[in-house]
């Protein structure tokens, strides 16, 4: 990466506790042999408390398709960096569930649904940030199996198991679910503060996530 014509070191900009990696498939190990079927016209499902209704993804990236640059940074402590997403920019399909729907005050939450059953929340305040994205091409070509198709999350500020694959269906709640995840998720998983869990500081945790990535890398490769 460049800024005003200067290289900038890759080690410079990672986070505390990140060390560079190559993008693989990578998760929850109860996850590595969840291979969902991909629908020929991807919809996503929108639930807002009782009311409810389906979208085609394509219509969603009509008009609105956005480029960014952004970091993949995994909670246990490897970053892909340099990664082009496109897709379209999650507040505007926040701002069609407003048209749409009547969201309630007390909506402060919104959960990602992925068609393997992985699921997480976002606060409505992170998911509307200027870089989190509803992506179907990395690096100018449509995402692959291995990397959330035919859609998914991608929000750069939060670890990558918020940046939730094969993305199917919202819901906006008012309270924080974790998800699979459980009591390893924290409820904004901000990488600049390295909130990698809730319980206790994100430097504790670097050394035991870390030493468990190579069992996970097997898990994930036996899957392959």
């Amino acid at each position: 990466m460049t800024v005003l014509g200067h290289e900038v070191p890759r080690a410079h900009r990672l986070p505390p506790g990140q060390t560079v990696d190559d993008l693989r498939r990578f998760g929850l190990p109860a996850f590595a042999a969840r291979r969902p079927t991909l629908p020929a016209h991807p919809r996503l499902v929108v639930r807002v408390g009782e009311q409810g209704g389906d979208v085609p993804v394509t219509e969603l990236l009509r008009g609105h398709r956005e480029t960014r640059v952004g970091d993949l940074h995994c909670v246990t402590t490897w970053s892909a960096v340099d990664l082009w997403w496109s897709g379209v920019a999650f507040r505007v399909v926040h701002e069609w569930v407003h048209g749409v729907f009547e969201v309630p005050a007390a909506a402060r939450w919104v959960r990602f649904r992925g068609l393997d059953g992985f699921h997480c929340c976002l606060s409505i305040d992170d998911a509307v940030a200027a870089d989190v994205l509803l992506a179907d091409r990395l690096d100018g070509q449509p995402l692959t199996p291995d990397h959330g198709a035919p859609i998914r999350l991608v929000a750069p500020a939060h670890y990558g198991y918020k940046s939730v694959k094969h993305l199917a269906a919202i819901d906006y709640l008012a309270d924080y679910h974790p998800g699979p995840a459980g009591w390893m998720a924290h409820p904004r998983a901000r990488v600049a503060h390295e909130e990698r869990s809730r319980f206790l500081p994100g430097r504790v945790w670097r050394p035991i996530w870390r030493a468990a990535v190579p069992l996970v890398r097997r898990r994930y490769d036996a899957h392959g």
